[in-house]
Order: C-alpha cells, then sequence, then structure tokens
C-alpha cells in the first residue's frame, strides 16, 4: 500500500468517525460540559501513551513559550466543543455542522487581522457565497423539533465555534515544528483543568451505557480521530486533505437523517450546499474563472 493510498484511507477513517460524533453527543444525556470533561480525560488514555512511545514527553522536548500558546489553544479547542455540542441540540446535528463549516472564513479573517495575510478578490466571492448560503439557512422554517429562538441560538453556538475553532487554528500555525500529537494531549489537559469544577457539580454519569458513550467520545472521537487526523496530514498534499476534510459534514447530515429524522428542508439543503461549495473553494484554493469552467464543462 502506497503512502498517499494509506493517507487518504486515514483521512476518510478520520472525517467518518467525527461525522458520528453529534449523535453519541446527543443520546449521551449528559450536559455538554460534563461531556467535554470526559472527551478530554478519555481522550487523554489514548494520546498519553502515544506521545510516550514516539518520545515527545522527553525534558526539553517543549519550549515554555510553546507550551504557553498550546495552552491558550486548548482554551480555544475546548471553548469550541462546548458551543458545537450545545448547538446539536438547539438547531439539530445537520445545520450545525454546516453552518461550522465557515471555519475557514473565520481563519481567513483571523489571518489577515493578525498576520496580514492578503484578502484576494476570490476569497471575497466565497465568503460572499457562504453568507448567502447561511442567509438562507437562518430565514429558512426550522423543524418542530426546534423552536424559531433555540434554532437561530443554535446557528450563533456553531458560528461562535466555529471562530474558536479557527483561533486555534491561528496559534497553532505559529507551533511549526512542534508534534501534532503533543499539542493535542496538551488541549485535553487543559479541558480536564478547565472543567472539572463544573463537570463533577453536575453529578457522576451513571449507568454502563452512558460510560461507553463518553468513552467512545474520548477515546475514538478523540484520540483515534487525532492519530488518523495527523498520520494523513503527515502523508497527504494539503489540497487532497482539504478536499476529504468534507467527508464530515457529508456523514453527519446522513446521521442525523436516518438516526434522528431530521432532514433538510429545500431551503436548508440549497444553504449547506452553498456555504460547503464555497468553503471548499476557499481551502482548496479555487478560483472563480476555473470554478466556472469547472460547471460549464
Amino acid at each position: 500500500m502506497s503512502e498517499k493510498t494509506r493517507g487518504m484511507m486515514e483521512m476518510v477513517a478520520a472525517m467518518m468517525v467525527s461525522g458520528t460524533i453529534g449523535w453519541f453527543v446527543v443520546v449521551s444525556g449528559r450536559p455538554v460540559a460534563q461531556v467535554v470533561f470526559w472527551r478530554c480525560a478519555f481522550g487523554v488514555l489514548v494520546l498519553l501513551p502515544v506521545c510516550a512511545a514516539k518520545g515527545y514527553l522527553q525534558p526539553g522536548r517543549l519550549g515554555w513559550r510553546q507550551a504557553m500558546l498550546a495552552a491558550r489553544g486548548g482554551v480555544a479547542i475546548v471553548a469550541n466543543w462546548l458551543l458545537l455540542f450545545e448547538a446539536y441540540s438547539q438547531a439539530t446535528i445537520s445545520i450545525a455542522t454546516t453552518v461550522y463549516n465557515t471555519q475557514p472564513f473565520m481563519l481567513v479573517g483571523l489571518g489577515a487581522l493578525f498576520l496580514g495575510e492578503r484578502l484576494t478578490l476570490a476569497k471575497l466571492g466565497w465568503l460572499a457565497l457562504a453568507f448567502g448560503g447561511m442567509l438562507l439557512i437562518v430565514q429558512s422554517r426550522p423543524d418542530a423539533a426546534a423552536a424559531q429562538g433555540s434554532y437561530l441560538l443554535g446557528i450563533l453556538l456553531a458560528l461562535g465555534a466555529a471562530f474558536f475553532y479557527a483561533l486555534a487554528a491561528l496559534l497553532a500555525k505559529k507551533l511549526k515544528g512542534t508534534p501534532p500529537h503533543l499539542i493535542a494531549l496538551i488541549q485535553v489537559c487543559v479541558g480536564i483543568v478547565a472543567l472539572s469544577p463544573l463537570a463533577l457539580r453536575g453529578g457522576w454519569p451513571g449507568g454502563g451505557a452512558t460510560w461507553s458513550i463518553l468513552a467512545t467520545i474520548g477515546m475514538v472521537h478523540t484520540g483515534l480521530m487525532y492519530i488518523l487526523l495527523y498520520g494523513a496530514i503527515q502523508r497527504l498534499p494539503t489540497h487532497l486533505t482539504g478536499a476529504l476534510s468534507f467527508v464530515y459534514p457529508i456523514v453527519a447530515i446522513a446521521v442525523d437523517d436516518v438516526a434522528f429524522g431530521h432532514r433538510l428542508h429545500p431551503l436548508q439543503a440549497m444553504g449547506a450546499v452553498l456555504i460547503l461549495l464555497a468553503a471548499a473553494g476557499m481551502t482548496l484554493g479555487w478560483t472563480w474563472r476555473r470554478t466556472a469552467r469547472r460547471a460549464a464543462a
């Protein structure tokens, strides 16, 4: 098996795992802060031995400045998880995941503000297309399962989650050369420390089923997913990694439909297509001229 083929398999597997996390979060029935806490706690059980085996825990491996940057990124990632998981119950997994995929635009905006990165006309065009998709989703009629107020709140929470993910990615850009598995370990450790007062105050989860769900979220959707994702990133070119990342929202929408019967209404579906198309164009660096030629072919 070639390195490229293995990387593609790892990336697809990572995105399929990510696409199912919404189901586990919803059926756990636990408060969001507690779900994120146990995600971090069980995630450590996977990431810690991996980092130790790779020699990442040796003294002097990570400088103080790098550790602080990784910890700040951890705060952003934990905030991202809290907001996204809460958005699932407010606006359905499908809508929350679709809106969450506006994160490339958040990253471009932060890069322009803090890193001096240039905003091109193509990027502004994709941003306008995503904004149009967002308007369609906001103005469409939500399912009866979600009240109008909670539907809009869910959209806002998903946008907030996208912002914090982009902030974590921005901080990660300053950690070039730092092993990604070690960054992930620091992030989940930050989550344990930050959320332990809230999580433990809500009482311990009861029942084997609940514990198995929380363990799966931590060990599979965090530990294993990170290992697969970073393995794929090391083996694949950036454009292929970006293209395969869109397996995640497709799987999430399918899971929401099959598990909960939440189907996108026509306007929601149209808005989702526009957002994902714009995100793909932004991530893969498409130009409008090339996209128009493809559509005409």
